[in-house]
């Protein structure tokens, strides 16, 4: 990996944690659906640095998460 490619993924995981952090913040303050969304993004940010670095279980443990958002959200 380029050092150009591994500066973005560093910046995209910063980001992408905390939007995560975000996401913990409006749970704990009951700002629905504002922490969904959060999560999505950072769920979405996460994902892509799993696919950069073809860590599976970095994939895997996001798309369960998205799979648990989704059972939630339809439970509403």
């Amino acid at each position: 990996m380029t050092q150009f490619l591994e500066d973005r993924v560093t910046v995209l995981k910063w980001i992408a944690s905390v939007i995560q952090i975000m996401g913990y913040t409006a749970t704990a303050y009951g700002l629905t659906p504002l922490n969904i969304y959060l999560f999505l993004m950072g769920l979405i940010g996460w994902f892509a640095v799993g696919w950069i670095w073809k860590d599976r279980a970095i994939m895997l443990i996001h798309i369960v998460a998205l799979g648990a958002m989704i059972v939630g959200l339809m439970g509403r």
